[in-house]
């Protein structure tokens, strides 16, 4: 007869706005914060290349349950494209595959960008974590291999150029929604200026409601005396889902919920729901609240709350 195998570490539940430093993966900052709070369950809601920095949101525990919040949210870059040269990676980690003289200026550039705002169509690009037919893409790309990534329609709310410290270098803020790749802009931009570019520097200064002006470095957190100082630095597990409207719930109703039981809701809480929720009739997507505490995500219907997914906290 088999024994339960027992889960390494403790449990640990919420979201940590972590400033990741270059020169390191994002799967290496998961594993250094594991081992730091000794916790059972950590990951994270958006890969930054080892390239970059900057905010990357780390969920433990029960948390990991919202990380396609974090994925989807909308986030803000600031990088910069050294012109003059591409690369197969398309940022100053590749192999330059070509070079040119062309340099572009100031007006060109402004506007050239003009068309990568609003709903754009963007090939991501080939060393991403994209899966091709099962495949990591930059799998089959460090091999060799011949392979295209279908377009896909991307949303870019703001798009602008902010500083040309000199003809080779040229400095950009960038707001976008999900899926949007920066090192494939560099890619775009450079080709419609009809120039060579690739990623020089690139640093992400916020992901949904989590901002560089809060986030933790990793140096910091280490350098932490206790493991209670490192638990204060967690965010709640709704903390990503800010723009998910919430019902308050008793406890008992709580406890049914926990057993994955659907319950009934007051009128007056229906109605303020109502008049919170998003227009869209088809989205019912709701959070229950219990002193509060995250207890479930899940659906109002017909008066009853039916959860989705359950916090067990």
């Amino acid at each position: 007869m088999g024994r339960n195998r027992k889960k390494k570490g403790l449990p640990v539940h919420g979201w940590l706005n972590v400033d990741k430093p270059s020169d390191i993966t994002s799967t290496q900052v998961v594993g250094i914060l594991k081992r730091l709070f000794n916790a059972q369950k950590v990951g994270h809601g958006g890969t930054l290349d080892p390239l970059a920095d900057g905010i990357l949101p780390i969920a433990f525990g029960e948390a990991t349950k919202t990380v396609q919040w974090a994925m989807d949210a909308d986030k803000e870059y600031v990088f910069t494209i050294r012109w003059g040269s591409s690369t197969d990676t398309l940022d100053a980690e590749g192999e330059v595959i070509r070079t040119s003289d062309t340099r572009p200026d100031r007006d060109a550039i402004e506007t050239a960008l003009e068309e990568f705002e609003g709903e754009i169509d963007q090939i991501p690009p080939k060393f991403s974590a994209i899966k091709v037919d099962g495949e990591r893409a930059y799998d089959l790309a460090r091999d060799g291999e011949d392979f295209e990534i279908p377009s896909r329609t991307v949303f870019v709310h703001e798009a602008r150029l902010v500083d040309m410290p000199d003809a080779d270098h040229a400095v950009f803020h960038v707001r976008s929604g999900k899926g949007f790749y920066v090192r494939a802009l560099a890619r775009d931009l450079a080709g419609a200026l009809g120039c060579d570019g690739h990623i020089a520097q690139l640093r992400r200064i916020r992901v949904g409601v989590m901002h560089e002006g809060a986030a933790f470095k990793l140096a910091d957190l280490e350098a932490m005396e206790s493991r209670e100082d490192l638990l204060r630095t967690l965010a709640p597990i709704e903390a990503v889902l800010d723009d998910v409207p919430d019902v308050e719930i008793s406890e008992e109703d709580a406890a049914d919920i926990r057993q994955g039981r659907e319950v009934m809701l007051m009128p007056h809480v229906v109605e303020r729901w109502r008049l919170e929720k998003n227009p869209d009739p088809e989205d019912r997507l709701t959070l229950a609240m219990c002193n509060d505490e995250a207890v479930a995500m899940g659906e109002v219907r017909a008066g009853r709350f039916q959860p989705m997914r359950v916090f067990q906290v």
